[in-house]
């Protein structure tokens, strides 16, 4: 990687943070472009609108803010979204060109923790950023990767995540990323939704699926191929992917998926989260009269009034008191690893990995760790974690609960659905072995990844983020990544398109063996630090009990 692209990466990282971040994107209504200004190469006709992107590179454009669905205000808010009206969007335009070329209002935001109170963006966020290289067309038929945000679900701005980059080094395929509902307003629960009556379970999850079928609709407009599309998550867009791979979904919206430290929370019964909702109906203000009167006051109720429940809602000492995916015996119908192991799951090839030291709780206590995060297991279930986590192999009392935690919250997806996938189709594993430079000491922790593959970003309340200059070292193991990851994208392979200097990356075969993902220690930019290892049985071992305990912990 060249000094002047780890330069160039500093510059669209500033620019970044400047514009995207701090810039309230659309105002209410249609931006327009006039013709004299609307160019000719950035422009996209999807059949019903025309959109001016951002050249953002000389050989990408990037189109943002684009509607996938129709807003979800008033009688909308807590249902399921609908399909994009594009004879209102075509007569919004009257002809004219649409400006996409500055990213839109996020979606609104929960609490990160600590006094943010979250509240920031907009319900009119049913968007979507595409990325593609400059001059491609229906004729093209790229492959496409669809990038599902994290943040537990509560929070997150694709803007963080930006894509550009990607284009620039592999011009040869067009990425979208989507924004959906978080916290309360995309993940309200109550057991008397089931039919869709007065509101609908995991609005949210339902968007991403949405979007996936504007996806399938319009991404040839953009130079990319409907039939060719990996899904792709870290964090809650790795669980996201999961619910994905196992939800009963239109089928055909994608052909491989990509699943980093997937998030595997419990996926409680929507019985199990009518305590959450009665909390934040009550500190809403909306507590009283049939469940027909608290939706309606719930609708009625501003952005900052359920702002403020949500986060109350959170700090309230009941089980099961996050917002997030549940079974909804429609689209969700029981845990993802239930599934799994039926083999009731999409057939597609799979990437998956978490990084070395991220965990899923803190403390000293096991037992309270655990069951904070999965209400089901009992005395007896946490006696078993004791023993098959015994602290003779751990450091210390807290690295034993981070790993017991980490294990069943995120790592052990690597494992569990290596090895589950091999029965119809290939399956990569990975783990991720490069601090983030901006956090102290040398633990591999949660999202690591991230601050590599975009621009070095840091997110932070509110959906605001820091982007870190890169040196040029970490600019060439970034490309290592991307290279791996849309060789996948392109060929169903990450070898495929792999960098020379890379390693030949093995898939999870019988012999369980994964990738280990680092930059080059001596610090050089023409020579990989990547290789191979074998899965510790330990480790192993500890994943599989994890695994026996699926029921219980919901995951």
């Amino acid at each position: 990687m060249s000094k002047a692209y780890g330069i160039l990466s500093a510059l669209v990282a500033l620019a970044f943070t400047q514009l995207s971040i701090h810039c309230t994107g659309f105002v209410s209504g249609t931006p327009i472009v006039s013709r004299a200004d609307s160019g000719g190469a950035d422009v996209v006709d999807t059949g019903y609108a025309r959109y001016l992107g951002n050249r953002s590179f000389p050989n990408t454009v990037a189109y943002l803010g684009l509607p996938y669905a129709e807003p979800p205000l008033g009688e909308r808010r807590f249902r399921a979204p609908i399909a994009l009206n594009t004879t209102r969007v075509q007569s919004e335009a009257n002809g004219e060109v649409v400006d996409a070329t500055r990213y839109p209002d996020f979606c609104v935001q929960g609490p990160i923790g600590g006094t943010d109170m979250g509240g920031a963006g907009s319900e009119d966020c049913l968007k979507i950023n595409v990325y593609a290289p400059v001059g491609a067309n229906r004729s093209s038929n790229l492959p496409v990767l669809v990038y599902i945000h994290g943040g537990g679900y509560v929070f997150g701005n694709p803007a963080n995540w930006p894509f550009d980059h990607w284009i620039h080094q592999s011009p040869n395929v067009v990425v979208a990323s989507v924004y959906y509902r978080l916290d309360s307003f995309g993940f309200l629960s109550h057991p008397d939704f089931f039919d869709g009556d007065l509101a609908d379970n995991n609005v949210g999850f339902l968007d991403q699926v949405e979007a996936l079928k504007w996806v399938k609709r319009n991404i040839a407009a953009f130079g990319g191929n409907p039939e060719k599309v990996t899904i792709n998550g870290q964090s809650a867009g790795g669980g996201s992917v999961l619910f994905h791979i196992v939800a009963k979904e239109e089928p055909g919206l994608f052909s491989g998926a990509i699943a980093q430290s997937v998030a595997r929370s419990a996926t409680p019964q929507a019985d199990q989260k009518k305590p959450l909702f009665e909390l934040y109906s009550d500190a809403a203000g909306c507590g009283t009269g049939s469940l027909a009167d608290r939706m309606a006051c719930l609708r009625n109720a501003s952005i900052s009034t359920l702002a403020r429940a949500q986060e109350m809602a959170r700090t309230f000492n009941i089980s099961y008191h996050g917002f997030g995916p549940i079974v909804d015996e429609k689209v969700i119908t029981e845990h993802p690893t239930r599934s799994i192991i039926k083999g009731d799951y999409a057939n597609v090839p799979l990437i998956v990995g978490a990084t070395s030291n991220e965990t899923g709780g803190g403390g000293t206590d096991l037992g309270a760790a655990l069951k904070a995060s999965y209400p089901l297991l009992n005395d007896q279930d946490i006696a078993e974690f004791e023993e098959v986590y015994s602290l003779s192999d751990f450091m210390s009392q807290a690295d034993r609960v981070g790993t017991a935690t980490g294990e069943s919250g995120l790592r052990c997806a690597r494992e569990s659905l290596g090895s589950l996938f091999l029965r119809n189709n290939k399956a990569w594993t990975y783990r991720y072995n490069q601090p983030n430079p901006t956090q102290s000491g040398t633990a591999v922790q949660h999202a690591a990844e991230n601050w590599m593959m975009f621009l070095g970003i840091n997110t932070g309340t509110n959906g605001t983020g820091q982007f870190t200059p890169m040196t040029d070292v970490e600019n060439a193991f970034a490309s290592e990544l991307i290279a791996y990851w849309l060789s996948f994208v392109r060929s169903g392979d990450p070898n495929t398109f792999k960098l020379n200097r890379s390693p030949m990356w093995v898939d999870y075969t019988g012999e369980e063996q994964r990738i280990v993902l680092q930059q080059d220690p001596q610090n050089s930019t023409t020579t990989s630090g990547i290789f191979m290892e074998a899965e510790p049985a330990k480790e192993r071992d500890r994943c599989a009990f994890v695994q026996s305990k699926s029921d219980k912990e919901q995951n």
